[in-house]
């Protein structure tokens, strides 16, 4: 018989003294560890007084699990003891598991004990105290107490502060179906500027972003005022690209140092750190940081940068060879879980768009660069297949607001999915178009290329509103 299934059993007949056996502070410690892990749910008649003795255990893993064993209980009994614990205690992990106990038993006499531990140094410590004092919120005395959190240096606590007590949830969406997506926008390549077309894109209308921005002055088609006047042009594309899209849905943005070449032998060459320096101002913007992936590329397809110093080995003069990128992936910040943007799907989407087979488990993705007769800058479609594929369903529209050469067109019609790309230069438009052949796709599915008064137009005609 198993320990779990002998608590079980013990629960339906609890004189007979078994837990008293086995919580003894004087068992050996792999025995009281199992017991305490394989307690579950216990009984309204538990004698939670066998647990107090465990506060004392040398073993924090111990003390962790006996007070949050008590902490299931909800009984005010305790609340003497919690307390004395969670001041006494030195494991922060105990304290914390402590905290909540006492927020768990939503007793008025916990408000006092529970106002002390705002000042904990813990942030953890202070967000459990939150939580329990937020079941008093309507008492003035609470909401006074917490006012401060407001403007606490932790972020966790100041967002958390901040969302209960001014009902600022981010679960706003006016989005009615989740799953779907404006027709207008479906297979659509709009030749403008895409700071232009995205005004008139309606809130919450695409589910994923993918997207590598031109590089900064490093190629002959991009040239901007400064660094700061690219980062900006950056910030203003990707806030609006943060509007139009869904509640809690995914961005994922590729890129990498930039070298800009120096302007003659007297003039060193300058590198920029592109994805550290726009990261901040995507948080900023409401962008929740989730993974990030590093495209890594065979040794042979990058440029050599180590030509001088193979030649002299002099320390200072090292130059790596740059065989990564980034993929930093990011989501719209909600406080529904991810579990509820899956739950927005029925059933056969769901099973149809599962990822089959063997796929990579770690966040380095190797994967051969790509080239291309038209576009001198584009990433390989499997990169474009991956994330399409990890973070969209089938049926979902795809966005790409600098869309090149069409590669996260062709993926996303690959993989069954709808996209919607931006690109201001005619040439390239016109080289996604031939590449998104619907003869490779579906017959059905008609890929289109608008203006941006074209597109206004069928947006206002399908009374589509941004």
């Amino acid at each position: 018989m198993t320990v779990r299934s002998e608590i079980d059993q013990a629960k339906l007949n609890p004189s007979a003294g078994f837990f008293a056996d086995v919580l003894s502070p004087v068992n050996d410690e792999p025995a009281l560890l199992s017991t305490l892990e394989n307690l579950g749910k216990l009984p309204s008649n538990f004698d939670g007084s066998l647990l107090l003795p465990l506060l004392n255990h040398s073993n924090s893993k111990i003390r962790i699990l006996a007070v949050k064993n008590i902490g299931k209980l909800q009984d005010e009994s305790f609340l003497a003891a919690l307390s004395d614990f969670a001041n006494a205690e030195t494991n922060t992990f105990a304290r914390r598991e402590a905290v909540s106990a006492l927020g768990r038993l939503k007793t008025v006499n916990a408000i006092p004990i529970l106002r002390q531990f705002l000042n904990d140094s813990d942030p953890k410590v202070i967000l459990q105290a939150l939580r329990g004092l937020l079941y008093f919120r309507d008492r003035e005395d609470v909401r006074n107490c917490l006012a401060p959190l407001r403007e606490h240096p932790n972020e966790l606590i100041r967002e958390h502060a901040i969302r209960e007590l001014n009902g600022q949830r981010r679960n706003t969406s006016k989005v009615t179906d989740h799953t779907m997506s404006p027709d207008v926008l479906k297979n659509v390549i709009v030749c403008a500027d895409v700071r232009e077309t995205l005004k008139a894109v309606p809130d919450e209308s695409v589910h994923l972003t993918f997207t590598s921005p031109p590089y900064y002055n490093a190629r002959d088609y991009t040239l901007f005022q400064s660094y700061e006047d690219y980062l900006s042009f950056l910030t203003t594309v990707f806030k609006e690209t943060h509007r139009i899209t869904k509640e809690g849905r995914f961005f994922a943005l590729n890129t990498s140092p930039v070298i800009v070449p120096r302007i003659s032998r007297a003039h060193s060459s300058k590198r920029y750190a592109i994805p550290y320096d726009i990261h901040p101002r995507l948080t900023e913007i409401g962008w929740e940081f989730i993974d990030d992936i590093v495209w890594a590329k065979p040794d042979y397809a990058v440029k050599n940068r180590n030509g001088g110093f193979f030649k002299h080995r002099k320390p200072l003069g090292y130059k790596p060879s740059s065989v990564t990128e980034n993929v930093m992936v990011y989501r719209k910040k909600s406080d529904k879980l991810i579990d509820w943007n899956m739950r927005q799907y029925d059933e056969d989407t769901i099973n149809a768009s599962k990822i089959l087979g063997d796929y990579e488990k770690t966040n380095v993705w190797m994967i051969n660069p790509s080239t291309d007769k038209v576009h001198p800058a584009i990433f390989p479609l499997e990169l474009a297949a991956r994330i399409v594929q990890f973070y969209s369903f089938k049926g979902d529209l795809v966005f790409d607001p600098f869309g090149g050469s069409g590669t996260v067109g062709e993926a996303a019609m690959t993989l069954e999915r709808h996209f919607f790309l931006c690109e201001q230069e005619a040439e390239y438009v016109e080289h996604a178009m031939e590449r998104i052949n619907p003869s490779l796709f579906s017959p059905t599915v008609i890929p289109r290329s608008l203006s941006l008064g074209n597109l206004t137009s069928e947006l206002e005609r399908e009374n589509v509103k941004p």
